[in-house]
């Protein structure tokens, strides 16, 4: 299968502090790879660097056969096909759920508002928020947000969606519903790299898992592997955790 995104080596440090050292890692079209690891591993300092929010010292990042992470690409247009949905939603407070979801489409692909909220709203239905598109974010719960954030993110037909722990700050009994979400599109062929705590859901959903250790990937395979039969001993520990 084709790489859509690529990580070749990259090493990123915060001060003196090394975060990612020499990552590598590739996503195929209509793949589903979950990033696992413990708190502290590297994987949202890894999806900020993929999507241009933060700088690599060294390495370099492929979208397709583009080098984005040449400085004198243009980071706003490589946003817009790497859908981001964070864990803390980002959406804007002042704008409503429509205007959010559409802002990216107008702004950076100059596509007629029409057009552009046409499409917002058949993504709002999809995520059984139609009903919702006047409404300002604060007037949604949290899982609603997340879904509006995950909507925004689809907007721009991106080529990957890159989600960031999206289910941590939800209360429980709102995880299932974006899980839920996340689920069908992943059966609709969208191509994700999804950093979670969740492994229920990565052992169900994910076509391969890749396990993020003091900012190194120290395993990765297909999720009966890394789950039933992982090969290093810092994977078994961590998985220990959170078998019941």
């Amino acid at each position: 299968m084709t790489a859509v995104l690529r990580a070749e080596g990259l090493w990123k440090s915060f001060g003196e502090q090394p975060v990612l050292r020499g990552v590598s890692l590739e996503l195929s079209r209509h793949e589903v790879v979950a990033l696992i690891g413990a708190s502290g591993s590297g994987k949202s300092t890894l999806l900020r660097c993929l999507n241009l929010l933060e700088g690599i010292d060294d390495g370099r990042i492929l979208l397709g056969d583009q080098d984005i992470s040449d400085p004198r690409v243009d980071a706003d247009r490589v946003r817009s096909r790497l859908g981001t949905v964070f864990q803390s939603y980002n959406l804007f407070p002042h704008l409503s759920v429509l205007d959010n979801v559409t802002l990216a489409s107008r702004v950076v692909r100059r596509m007629p508002r029409r057009d552009a909220e046409e499409r917002g709203r058949a993504l709002l239905d999809r995520v059984g928020l139609g009903a919702f598109a006047g409404e300002h974010p604060d007037r949604l719960s949290g899982g609603q947000q997340q879904r509006a954030a995950l909507a925004r993110a689809l907007a721009t037909d991106p080529d990957v969606l890159l989600l960031d722990e999206i289910t941590s700050a939800l209360d429980p009994e709102l995880v299932g519903e974006v899980l839920g979400l996340v689920r069908q599109l992943a059966e609709d062929g969208a191509t994700i790299l999804m950093a979670t705590h969740e492994m229920a859901f990565a052992r169900d959903v994910a076509h391969r898992v890749v396990f993020l250790d003091e900012g190194r990937v120290l395993e990765e395979g297909p999720p009966a592997q890394v789950f039933g039969a992982p090969r290093e001993a810092r994977t078994r520990e961590f998985l220990t955790r959170f078998r019941a």
